[in-house]
């Protein structure tokens, strides 16, 4: 397991929709995760409802921002079907299965899976997809961004292949 595998799977919850467990588990993800404390800060002193709007702003009505990372490089195409296939493939190499409650290459499953697992090879391939997506949520002055500061820190610096 890597040793940032605390930070993925904090980082995984931070950027899920904002719910009670992610309010009742801040106090833990602070201290385990201290990278993310500019995110937990504002989390904790954030009204759930104004957190939840936010998050709703951030990610969910534009794909300016959006945590799908094959989107990034294949957006609604039919290119894009066959690189969710080889997420799931990439799971399932590893002894997981991927529910269909979510598409595989959600940004919180993936860092869930690296965290389970160890393996950072989804997390290095789409590090410039990250970096964009930080740079983007840093530019909207989101404090969504320093949770991909943290992950970015990680990992090797990106190239840039991102689509604009």
């Amino acid at each position: 397991m890597p040793s940032d595998a605390v930070l993925y799977q904090a980082a995984a919850l931070c950027l899920t929709y904002p719910d009670d467990d992610l309010v009742a588990r801040l106090p833990l993800v602070r201290e385990a995760a201290p990278q993310l404390r500019e995110f937990t800060d504002h989390a904790t002193a954030t009204p759930l409802g104004e957190l939840a709007a936010h998050y709703v702003r951030v990610f969910d009505f534009r794909n300016r921002h959006s945590l799908y990372l094959s989107w990034w490089r294949d957006g609604d195409t039919r290119r894009r079907g066959m690189s969710l296939v080889r997420f799931k493939e990439v799971y399932r190499q590893h002894g997981l299965e991927f529910s269909d409650e979510e598409l595989p290459d959600f940004l919180p499953a993936v860092l869930e899976f690296t965290a389970r697992t160890g393996s950072t090879d989804l997390l290095t391939e789409h590090s410039d997809v990250l970096a964009g997506l930080r740079t983007r949520l840093t530019d909207f002055g989101t404090p969504y961004a320093s949770v991909l500061d943290a992950v970015c820190a990680t990992l090797p610096p990106a190239r840039p292949r991102m689509r604009p």
